[in-house]
Protein backbone atom coordinates (compact mmCIF):
# COMPACT_ATOMS: atom_id res chain seq x y z
CA UNK A 1 0.00 0.00 0.00
CA UNK A 2 1.42 3.38 -1.04
CA UNK A 3 1.01 6.34 1.28
CA UNK A 4 1.99 9.79 0.06
CA UNK A 5 4.79 10.85 2.38
CA UNK A 6 7.28 13.66 1.97
CA UNK A 7 9.98 11.21 0.95
CA UNK A 8 7.78 9.64 -1.72
CA UNK A 9 6.47 12.99 -3.01
CA UNK A 10 10.00 14.41 -3.22
CA UNK A 11 11.13 11.33 -5.17
CA UNK A 12 8.48 11.67 -7.91
CA UNK A 13 10.04 13.11 -11.09
CA UNK A 14 8.07 15.18 -13.66
CA UNK A 15 7.30 13.71 -17.05
CA UNK A 16 6.62 15.30 -20.41
CA UNK A 17 2.95 15.00 -19.56
CA UNK A 18 0.92 15.77 -16.46
CA UNK A 19 1.02 12.76 -14.12
CA UNK A 20 -0.82 11.72 -10.97
CA UNK A 21 0.08 9.71 -7.88
CA UNK A 22 -2.75 8.44 -5.67
CA UNK A 23 -2.74 7.71 -1.99
CA UNK A 24 -3.89 4.17 -1.20
CA UNK A 25 -4.63 4.97 2.44
CA UNK A 26 -7.20 7.70 1.62
CA UNK A 27 -9.00 6.99 -1.66
CA UNK A 28 -9.51 10.18 -3.64
CA UNK A 29 -6.43 11.93 -2.23
CA UNK A 30 -3.61 12.42 -4.69
CA UNK A 31 -0.78 14.45 -6.15
CA UNK A 32 -0.67 16.11 -9.58
CA UNK A 33 2.77 16.65 -11.09
CA UNK A 34 3.15 19.17 -13.93
CA UNK A 35 5.91 18.88 -16.57
CA UNK A 36 7.31 22.05 -15.03
CA UNK A 37 7.85 20.15 -11.77
CA UNK A 38 5.04 21.87 -9.81
CA UNK A 39 3.40 19.35 -7.47
CA UNK A 40 -0.14 20.00 -6.20
CA UNK A 41 -2.22 17.97 -3.72
CA UNK A 42 -5.83 17.37 -4.77
CA UNK A 43 -8.97 15.35 -4.14
CA UNK A 44 -10.92 13.47 -6.79
CA UNK A 45 -14.61 12.71 -6.25
CA UNK A 46 -17.96 12.34 -8.04
CA UNK A 47 -20.72 14.92 -7.85
CA UNK A 48 -23.71 15.38 -10.10
CA UNK A 49 -22.81 12.21 -12.01
CA UNK A 50 -19.38 13.58 -13.00
CA UNK A 51 -15.83 13.05 -11.77
CA UNK A 52 -14.31 16.25 -10.41
CA UNK A 53 -10.89 17.27 -9.15
CA UNK A 54 -10.28 19.96 -6.58
CA UNK A 55 -6.80 21.38 -5.87
CA UNK A 56 -5.85 21.62 -2.19
CA UNK A 57 -2.45 23.30 -2.33
CA UNK A 58 1.13 23.02 -3.52
CA UNK A 59 3.69 20.63 -2.11
CA UNK A 60 6.23 22.60 -0.14
CA UNK A 61 3.60 25.05 1.07
CA UNK A 62 1.60 22.14 2.46
CA UNK A 63 3.10 19.06 4.08
CA UNK A 64 1.57 15.72 3.00
CA UNK A 65 -0.08 15.14 6.40
CA UNK A 66 -1.71 18.61 6.34
CA UNK A 67 -2.92 18.06 2.77
CA UNK A 68 -4.33 14.65 3.80
CA UNK A 69 -6.30 16.24 6.68
CA UNK A 70 -7.80 18.81 4.32
CA UNK A 71 -8.56 16.10 1.76
CA UNK A 72 -10.39 14.05 4.40
CA UNK A 73 -12.45 17.13 5.39
CA UNK A 74 -13.40 17.82 1.79
CA UNK A 75 -14.34 14.23 1.08
CA UNK A 76 -16.57 14.16 4.16
CA UNK A 77 -18.22 17.35 2.86
CA UNK A 78 -18.78 15.67 -0.51
CA UNK A 79 -20.52 12.79 1.24
CA UNK A 80 -22.87 15.38 2.74
CA UNK A 81 -23.71 16.86 -0.65
CA UNK A 82 -21.02 19.49 -1.08
CA UNK A 83 -19.16 20.09 -4.34
CA UNK A 84 -15.85 21.90 -3.52
CA UNK A 85 -14.83 22.37 -7.15
CA UNK A 86 -18.14 23.92 -8.16
CA UNK A 87 -18.13 26.12 -5.06
CA UNK A 88 -14.65 27.42 -5.87
CA UNK A 89 -15.65 28.21 -9.46
CA UNK A 90 -18.77 29.98 -8.21
CA UNK A 91 -16.65 32.00 -5.80
CA UNK A 92 -14.34 33.06 -8.64
CA UNK A 93 -17.34 34.08 -10.75
CA UNK A 94 -19.02 35.83 -7.82
CA UNK A 95 -19.30 39.63 -8.02
CA UNK A 96 -17.19 41.98 -5.98
CA UNK A 97 -18.77 42.98 -2.69
CA UNK A 98 -19.23 46.48 -4.07
CA UNK A 99 -21.61 45.06 -6.69
CA UNK A 100 -23.52 43.18 -4.02
CA UNK A 101 -23.84 46.42 -2.02
CA UNK A 102 -25.34 48.09 -5.10
CA UNK A 103 -27.92 45.32 -5.36
CA UNK A 104 -28.60 45.42 -1.62
CA UNK A 105 -29.30 49.17 -1.77
CA UNK A 106 -31.48 48.92 -4.88
CA UNK A 107 -33.47 45.77 -4.14
CA UNK A 108 -33.79 45.92 -0.37
CA UNK A 109 -32.98 49.29 1.20
CA UNK A 110 -34.83 51.46 -1.32
CA UNK A 111 -37.86 49.15 -1.34
CA UNK A 112 -38.22 48.18 2.30
CA UNK A 113 -36.58 50.84 4.51
CA UNK A 114 -37.99 54.19 5.52
CA UNK A 115 -36.49 57.16 3.66
CA UNK A 116 -34.49 58.32 6.69
CA UNK A 117 -33.15 54.81 7.32
CA UNK A 118 -32.31 54.35 3.64
CA UNK A 119 -30.38 57.62 3.63
CA UNK A 120 -28.34 56.59 6.67
CA UNK A 121 -27.64 53.11 5.30
CA UNK A 122 -26.49 54.62 1.99
CA UNK A 123 -24.22 57.04 3.86
CA UNK A 124 -22.59 54.24 5.85
CA UNK A 125 -22.15 52.09 2.75
CA UNK A 126 -20.46 54.85 0.76
CA UNK A 127 -18.39 56.36 3.57
CA UNK A 128 -17.29 53.28 5.53
CA UNK A 129 -18.22 49.89 4.06
CA UNK A 130 -17.43 50.24 0.36
CA UNK A 131 -13.93 51.74 0.89
CA UNK A 132 -13.02 48.91 3.28
CA UNK A 133 -14.58 45.88 1.58
CA UNK A 134 -15.92 46.90 -1.83
CA UNK A 135 -13.13 45.42 -3.96
CA UNK A 136 -13.18 42.00 -2.26
CA UNK A 137 -15.06 39.09 -3.79
CA UNK A 138 -18.36 38.69 -1.99
CA UNK A 139 -17.64 35.05 -1.22
CA UNK A 140 -14.15 35.94 0.02
CA UNK A 141 -15.18 38.39 2.76
CA UNK A 142 -14.19 36.76 6.04
CA UNK A 143 -15.03 37.24 9.69
CA UNK A 144 -11.60 38.78 10.14
CA UNK A 145 -12.50 41.44 7.56
CA UNK A 146 -15.69 42.22 9.47
CA UNK A 147 -13.89 42.26 12.81
CA UNK A 148 -11.28 44.68 11.49
CA UNK A 149 -13.86 47.13 10.15
CA UNK A 150 -15.94 46.86 13.32
CA UNK A 151 -12.79 47.36 15.40
CA UNK A 152 -11.73 50.42 13.41
CA UNK A 153 -15.05 52.03 14.40
CA UNK A 154 -14.75 51.25 18.12
CA UNK A 155 -14.58 54.96 18.93
CA UNK A 156 -18.18 55.39 17.74
CA UNK A 157 -19.87 52.23 19.10
CA UNK A 158 -23.40 53.10 17.96
CA UNK A 159 -22.23 53.70 14.39
CA UNK A 160 -20.05 50.58 14.50
CA UNK A 161 -23.05 48.48 15.52
CA UNK A 162 -25.20 50.01 12.77
CA UNK A 163 -22.49 49.14 10.22
CA UNK A 164 -22.45 45.57 11.56
CA UNK A 165 -26.24 45.37 11.19
CA UNK A 166 -26.01 46.59 7.58
CA UNK A 167 -23.31 44.04 6.78
CA UNK A 168 -25.27 41.26 8.45
CA UNK A 169 -28.34 41.98 6.34
CA UNK A 170 -26.31 42.26 3.13
CA UNK A 171 -24.62 38.93 3.83
CA UNK A 172 -27.92 37.20 4.61
CA UNK A 173 -29.23 38.44 1.25
CA UNK A 174 -26.03 37.22 -0.43
CA UNK A 175 -26.88 33.73 0.82
CA UNK A 176 -30.50 34.06 -0.32
CA UNK A 177 -29.33 35.21 -3.77
CA UNK A 178 -26.89 32.29 -4.05
CA UNK A 179 -23.78 34.50 -4.00
CA UNK A 180 -22.51 32.95 -0.76
CA UNK A 181 -23.05 29.42 0.54
CA UNK A 182 -25.70 28.76 3.17
CA UNK A 183 -24.63 29.49 6.74
CA UNK A 184 -21.48 31.37 5.68
CA UNK A 185 -22.44 34.84 6.97
CA UNK A 186 -19.13 36.19 8.38
CA UNK A 187 -20.97 38.59 10.72
CA UNK A 188 -22.02 35.68 12.93
CA UNK A 189 -20.38 35.71 16.35
CA UNK A 190 -19.15 39.31 15.94
CA UNK A 191 -20.22 40.94 19.19
CA UNK A 192 -21.78 44.38 19.23
CA UNK A 193 -20.27 47.09 21.38
CA UNK A 194 -22.17 48.15 24.51
CA UNK A 195 -23.96 51.43 23.86
CA UNK A 196 -24.39 54.04 26.55
CA UNK A 197 -28.07 54.81 26.99
CA UNK A 198 -28.74 58.54 26.94
CA UNK A 199 -31.14 60.02 29.47
CA UNK A 200 -30.72 63.63 28.29
CA UNK A 201 -33.71 65.95 28.34
CA UNK A 202 -34.06 69.71 28.55
CA UNK A 203 -34.92 71.27 31.91
CA UNK A 204 -37.37 74.14 32.26
CA UNK A 205 -34.43 76.56 32.42
CA UNK A 206 -32.93 75.10 29.23
CA UNK A 207 -36.30 75.27 27.48
CA UNK A 208 -36.48 78.95 28.45
CA UNK A 209 -33.01 79.53 26.93
CA UNK A 210 -34.08 77.69 23.79
CA UNK A 211 -37.24 79.77 23.51
CA UNK A 212 -35.26 83.01 23.92
CA UNK A 213 -32.73 81.96 21.29
CA UNK A 214 -35.43 80.95 18.78
CA UNK A 215 -37.18 84.30 19.24
CA UNK A 216 -33.89 86.17 18.77
CA UNK A 217 -33.09 84.23 15.60
CA UNK A 218 -36.59 84.87 14.33
CA UNK A 219 -36.39 88.62 14.92
CA UNK A 220 -32.92 88.90 13.41
CA UNK A 221 -33.72 86.44 10.59
CA UNK A 222 -30.54 84.52 11.40
CA UNK A 223 -32.08 81.14 10.61
CA UNK A 224 -34.75 80.26 8.01
CA UNK A 225 -38.26 80.37 9.48
CA UNK A 226 -39.03 76.72 8.53
CA UNK A 227 -36.04 75.56 10.62
CA UNK A 228 -37.14 77.59 13.65
CA UNK A 229 -40.74 76.44 13.27
CA UNK A 230 -39.68 72.80 12.90
CA UNK A 231 -37.64 72.94 16.12
CA UNK A 232 -40.61 74.44 17.99
CA UNK A 233 -42.87 71.77 16.54
CA UNK A 234 -40.49 69.00 17.63
CA UNK A 235 -40.37 70.42 21.15
CA UNK A 236 -44.17 70.63 21.41
CA UNK A 237 -45.04 67.25 19.90
CA UNK A 238 -42.19 64.82 20.58
CA UNK A 239 -42.30 63.65 16.97
CA UNK A 240 -39.26 62.06 15.41
CA UNK A 241 -37.24 64.39 13.18
CA UNK A 242 -38.22 62.54 10.00
CA UNK A 243 -41.89 62.57 10.96
CA UNK A 244 -41.84 66.35 11.44
CA UNK A 245 -39.80 67.51 8.46
CA UNK A 246 -41.67 65.19 6.06
CA UNK A 247 -45.07 66.49 7.19
CA UNK A 248 -47.33 67.63 4.33
CA UNK A 249 -50.19 70.08 4.63
CA UNK A 250 -52.69 67.50 3.39
CA UNK A 251 -51.85 65.40 6.46
CA UNK A 252 -52.85 68.21 8.86
CA UNK A 253 -56.45 68.05 10.12
CA UNK A 254 -57.13 71.23 12.10
CA UNK A 255 -60.78 70.27 12.65
CA UNK A 256 -59.91 67.06 14.44
CA UNK A 257 -56.72 68.49 15.89
CA UNK A 258 -54.34 65.85 14.57
CA UNK A 259 -51.93 64.89 11.82
CA UNK A 260 -51.80 61.67 9.78
CA UNK A 261 -48.48 59.88 9.49
CA UNK A 262 -48.10 57.41 6.63
CA UNK A 263 -46.51 53.99 7.07
CA UNK A 264 -43.30 54.98 5.28
CA UNK A 265 -42.80 58.09 7.40
CA UNK A 266 -42.69 56.54 10.88
CA UNK A 267 -41.25 53.51 12.65
CA UNK A 268 -44.58 52.57 14.19
CA UNK A 269 -46.49 52.35 10.93
CA UNK A 270 -49.36 54.56 9.83
CA UNK A 271 -51.02 56.38 12.70
CA UNK A 272 -53.02 59.46 13.64
CA UNK A 273 -51.16 61.73 16.04
CA UNK A 274 -53.27 64.13 18.18
CA UNK A 275 -51.86 67.64 18.67
CA UNK A 276 -52.26 70.06 21.55
CA UNK A 277 -53.53 73.61 20.99
CA UNK A 278 -50.00 75.11 21.08
CA UNK A 279 -48.83 72.84 18.27
CA UNK A 280 -52.00 73.56 16.28
CA UNK A 281 -51.55 77.31 16.81
CA UNK A 282 -47.98 77.05 15.56
CA UNK A 283 -49.15 75.31 12.38
CA UNK A 284 -51.97 77.83 11.88
CA UNK A 285 -49.48 80.70 11.99
CA UNK A 286 -47.15 79.24 9.36
CA UNK A 287 -47.22 80.56 5.78
CA UNK A 288 -48.15 78.07 3.08
CA UNK A 289 -45.47 78.29 0.42
CA UNK A 290 -46.76 78.03 -3.13
CA UNK A 291 -45.48 75.14 -5.20
CA UNK A 292 -44.61 72.86 -2.28
CA UNK A 293 -46.70 70.45 -0.19
CA UNK A 294 -44.32 70.57 2.78
CA UNK A 295 -45.17 72.22 6.08
CA UNK A 296 -41.49 72.94 6.70
CA UNK A 297 -39.97 73.52 3.23
CA UNK A 298 -36.39 74.26 2.30
CA UNK A 299 -36.78 77.77 0.94
CA UNK A 300 -34.06 77.27 -1.68
CA UNK A 301 -35.30 74.03 -3.23
CA UNK A 302 -38.90 73.91 -1.94
CA UNK A 303 -38.25 70.28 -1.01
CA UNK A 304 -38.71 69.09 2.55
CA UNK A 305 -36.08 70.21 5.03
CA UNK A 306 -33.31 67.63 5.19
CA UNK A 307 -31.99 66.08 8.41
CA UNK A 308 -28.58 67.53 7.54
CA UNK A 309 -29.91 71.09 7.39
CA UNK A 310 -31.76 70.61 10.68
CA UNK A 311 -28.78 69.09 12.48
CA UNK A 312 -26.43 71.85 11.31
CA UNK A 313 -28.85 74.54 12.46
CA UNK A 314 -29.40 72.77 15.79
CA UNK A 315 -25.64 72.60 16.36
CA UNK A 316 -25.47 76.39 16.05
CA UNK A 317 -28.53 76.96 18.24
CA UNK A 318 -27.55 74.64 21.06
CA UNK A 319 -24.07 76.18 21.17
CA UNK A 320 -25.61 79.61 21.65
CA UNK A 321 -27.88 78.21 24.35
CA UNK A 322 -24.96 76.62 26.20
CA UNK A 323 -26.11 72.98 26.13
CA UNK A 324 -23.91 71.55 23.41
CA UNK A 325 -24.51 67.95 24.52
CA UNK A 326 -28.23 68.07 23.67
CA UNK A 327 -29.33 66.46 20.43
CA UNK A 328 -32.41 67.30 18.41
CA UNK A 329 -33.73 63.87 19.40
CA UNK A 330 -33.54 64.97 23.03
CA UNK A 331 -36.52 67.23 22.41
CA UNK A 332 -38.46 64.00 21.99
CA UNK A 333 -37.01 62.72 25.28
CA UNK A 334 -38.10 66.00 26.87
CA UNK A 335 -41.72 65.48 25.83
CA UNK A 336 -41.69 61.95 27.24
CA UNK A 337 -40.08 63.14 30.47
CA UNK A 338 -42.52 66.02 30.98
CA UNK A 339 -45.41 63.63 30.33
CA UNK A 340 -44.06 61.08 32.80
CA UNK A 341 -43.37 63.69 35.47
CA UNK A 342 -46.93 64.90 35.06
CA UNK A 343 -48.35 61.52 36.05
CA UNK A 344 -49.05 59.97 32.64
CA UNK A 345 -48.90 56.20 32.59
CA UNK A 346 -46.58 54.26 30.29
CA UNK A 347 -49.31 53.56 27.77
CA UNK A 348 -50.16 57.25 27.41
CA UNK A 349 -46.51 58.25 27.08
CA UNK A 350 -45.99 55.63 24.39
CA UNK A 351 -49.05 56.89 22.54
CA UNK A 352 -47.83 60.47 22.64
CA UNK A 353 -44.41 59.41 21.33
CA UNK A 354 -45.83 56.89 18.85
CA UNK A 355 -43.81 53.94 20.04
CA UNK A 356 -44.27 50.75 18.05
CA UNK A 357 -44.77 48.49 21.05
CA UNK A 358 -48.09 50.06 21.95
CA UNK A 359 -49.15 50.63 18.36
CA UNK A 360 -49.00 46.88 17.88
CA UNK A 361 -51.78 46.47 20.47
CA UNK A 362 -54.25 48.67 18.58
CA UNK A 363 -55.84 45.65 16.95
CA UNK A 364 -56.68 44.22 20.36
CA UNK A 365 -57.42 47.26 22.51
CA UNK A 366 -60.12 49.81 21.75
CA UNK A 367 -58.82 53.10 23.21
CA UNK A 368 -60.42 56.53 23.12
CA UNK A 369 -58.17 59.36 21.85
CA UNK A 370 -59.29 61.85 24.54
CA UNK A 371 -56.68 60.84 27.16
CA UNK A 372 -53.91 61.09 24.57
CA UNK A 373 -55.21 64.43 23.31
CA UNK A 374 -55.42 65.74 26.87
CA UNK A 375 -51.88 64.61 27.52
CA UNK A 376 -50.66 66.26 24.30
CA UNK A 377 -52.45 69.45 25.39
CA UNK A 378 -50.89 69.50 28.85
CA UNK A 379 -47.37 68.64 27.67
CA UNK A 380 -47.51 71.19 24.85
CA UNK A 381 -48.80 73.89 27.18
CA UNK A 382 -46.08 73.25 29.76
CA UNK A 383 -43.26 73.23 27.20
CA UNK A 384 -44.63 76.31 25.42
CA UNK A 385 -44.82 78.17 28.74
CA UNK A 386 -41.23 77.22 29.58
CA UNK A 387 -39.96 78.33 26.18
CA UNK A 388 -41.81 81.65 26.48
CA UNK A 389 -40.69 82.25 30.05
CA UNK A 390 -44.27 82.22 31.37
CA UNK A 391 -45.43 80.59 34.61
CA UNK A 392 -46.35 76.94 34.25
CA UNK A 393 -50.06 76.66 33.33
CA UNK A 394 -52.61 74.81 35.37
CA UNK A 395 -54.33 72.35 33.10
CA UNK A 396 -57.66 70.93 34.17
CA UNK A 397 -57.85 67.27 33.10
CA UNK A 398 -60.58 66.32 30.69
CA UNK A 399 -63.49 64.49 32.28
CA UNK A 400 -64.14 61.17 30.61
CA UNK A 401 -67.80 60.21 30.64
CA UNK A 402 -69.26 56.75 31.20
CA UNK A 403 -72.29 54.90 29.96
CA UNK A 404 -74.58 56.46 32.59
CA UNK A 405 -73.70 60.11 31.79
Amino acid sequence: MTKLTKRIVDSIKPDVRETFAWDDELPGFGLRVKPSGIKTYLVQYRAGGRTRRHAIGRHGVLAPDDARKEARRLLVAVERGSDPSAERKAALRAPEFGKLLDRYLAEHVERHNRASTAAEVSRLVEKLIRPALGTLKTAAVTRQDILKLHGDLAGTPRQANFVLAVLNKAMNLAEAWGVRSEGSNPCRHVRKYPETKRERFLSAAELAKLGDELRRLEIEAREPWPVIAAIRFLALTGLRLGEAINLRWNAVDTQRGCISLAAGETKAGARTHPLGSNALALLAALPRSKGTPWVFPNRASMAALSPHVMEKAWARIRKQCGFSDARLHDLRHTVGTVAGQGGANAFQVRDVLGHKTLAMTDRYVNRATDPVRALSERVGAEIAAAMEGRPQPEVVPLRVGNATD
